[in-house]
């Protein structure tokens, strides 16, 4: 088998899905949502001992995870930033998954003990001072506004930046949710919603780390990105690309939720010039797939009878 494939071809590797300056943008505006978060995280924990809501205990500890996760997107963005080197040849974004993948175990095991509290609160109705909770869930619901609009002024296409903006639309959820209890709390006297408001943001939580576990965990064991499997991409490239015969060994990976990998075989008709047909896969990877980074191997089980040099 003759190896046609121009060795400075080998590896295509794309250009960045963002420029410097949104990516400084993004940056900015994740930190200034982190150090917001944080801030009122506190706040609660310490509104939440003195009140004795478990509802306003579950929401800090949602805003826990969620301060973790954009401090995590933020570190995504320096670590876009960093080059490959010889021991990392990608860099360090794989870094990000992982680290989404713990987020997402760490999610699901907060609900879990949330669950079990309001369940043991229920048993055993505690007080509630719900003013305390009320002004502290007021308060959290204007940190939690000025957040999701400093990460919704952002650019729209960038992913890093649309789950931090998520993950500060759920701190918003949780802030109503205690609001609400504490004003059924100041008009009726009824306890139990506390824990039962408390169990529903579990919930949410729950969903969102499962989630975001699911994703990450399709990606670390090399998953192919949805529309992205073996059978499209040979439909496609068949269908779409002059001068290709057949394909062999198509893998189709992520190495981040952004960046898709693709290597296949591909063997070229007898009177098609191979390096128009590698071009040509390559090209159509990336208007149709969006795949900036793929190797294509050409091959042939016979010798070329291309008339027209190539």
């Amino acid at each position: 088998m003759a190896n046609t494939l121009d060795p400075a071809k080998h590896h295509d590797h794309g250009g960045h899905s963002h420029s410097d300056m949104s990516n400084a943008d993004g940056r900015r505006r994740v930190k200034i949502a982190a150090i917001l978060t944080a801030a009122f995280m506190a706040a609660e924990i310490v509104g939440g001992l003195i009140s004795g809501s478990l509802a306003l205990l579950a929401d800090a500890a949602h805003m826990m995870t969620d301060t973790a996760s954009l401090a995590l997107a933020w570190f995504g963005y320096r670590l876009a930033a960093k080059p490959a080197d010889e021991r990392r040849s990608f860099g360090f974004a794989r870094l990000r998954i992982l680290a989404a993948f713990t987020n997402g175990l760490a999610l699901i095991a907060l609900a879990v003990w949330i669950f079990i509290e309001g369940i043991q609160r229920l048993i055993e109705p505690q007080p509630v001072l719900a003013p305390v909770l009320l002004g502290v869930a007021i308060l959290g619901l204007l940190v939690n506004i000025i957040a999701f609009r400093v990460l919704h002024g952002g650019q729209k296409d960038d992913l890093n930046l649309r789950a931090a903006l998520w993950h500060v639309a759920g701190d918003l959820l949780g802030s109503v949710a205690a609001i609400v209890a504490a004003l059924i709390i100041i008009g009726t006297g009824w306890m139990a919603i506390d824990p039962l408001l408390s169990m529903l943001v579990a919930g949410l939580v729950a969903v969102a780390g499962w989630h975001i576990a699911k994703q990450s965990g399709h990606i670390l064991v090399e998953g192919a990105p949805a529309g992205l499997t073996a059978r499209e991409i040979a439909e496609d490239l068949k269908a779409n690309v002059p001068g290709l015969a057949s394909l062999s060994h198509i893998h189709a990976w992520s190495l981040t939720e952004t960046k898709p990998l693709v290597m296949l075989e591909a063997m070229h008709a007898p009177t098609a010039c191979p390096n128009q047909v590698r071009d040509g896969i390559k090209a159509r990877l990336a208007a149709r797939f969006h795949v900036t980074h793929a190797t294509v191997e050409m091959r042939e089980d016979s010798p070329s009878t291309t008339v027209e040099p190539c």
